[in-house]
């Protein structure tokens, strides 16, 4: 029994108002932006720092420095956390409230690499959500971006996303083979909520791990 829904998606695709949607009609708990509350309130840090950090890699200079205040470069367990949260510690606190809400169902989580992290439950729905670089920076635009942001953003989000993934799970965004199904979110948000509802009751749960 499916009891989980991870929505992975490109930028500017629609995918949080689809994963609302998806979650309304199931009554289920949406984790979207307040991934991001919690995961400052766990950190102790500012939403907008976490909200610049997640999903990108930390800067080399920013690693090295991190490795020298810890002792080694393997890191001392007695030292303490430094005080400023970087995107390793973010992404840390991530997976751990991924597989928090994971365990305990009936939610739908957008990104933050849930896909990957809940590759092995039998009992997740994972979707991909895209959409054509036209009509995303449409979207992003009217979302209040300037054409010239928007296009930027469309490229530079995902980006970051491509490089996060790589280094931390060794794979190339989207990797396909993690996915139970894509949708191109031009169909409509409500089709797309309507197919994923549909997978939902009729695929049978299996590990997607390759």
């Amino acid at each position: 029994m499916i009891k989980l829904v991870t929505i992975e998606r490109e930028y500017g695709s629609g995918a949080s108002a689809i994963a609302k949607r998806v979650a309304d009609r199931l009554g289920w708990e949406l984790w979207d932006q307040q991934f991001t509350d919690e995961i400052a309130r766990r950190l102790s840090c500012d939403r907008r720092h976490v909200e610049r950090q997640e999903e990108r890699n930390d800067p080399l200079r920013r690693r090295l420095l991190k490795a020298f205040v810890r002792g080694s470069f393997e890191g001392n367990i007695n030292t303490p956390r430094m005080t400023t949260a970087d995107a390793e510690d973010i992404r840390e606190t991530a997976e751990a409230l991924v597989r928090d809400v994971a365990a305990r169902g009936n939610a739908v989580i957008v990104g933050r690499g849930s896909a990957y992290y809940l590759c092995e439950r039998p009992d997740a729905l994972h979707v991909f959500i895209y959409a054509p670089y036209p009509e995303k920076v449409r979207r992003i635009v009217r979302e209040g971006k300037s054409e010239e942001e928007a296009e930027e953003l469309a490229q530079s989000v995902d980006r970051d996303r491509t490089a996060f993934i790589r280094r931390h799970f060794g794979i190339e965004w989207p990797a396909r083979q993690y996915f139970h199904f894509m949708v191109n979110s031009t169909i409509g948000e409500e089709e797309a909520a309507d197919m994923i509802i549909r997978a939902l009751h009729t695929i049978r749960g299996s590990s997607m791990c390759p």
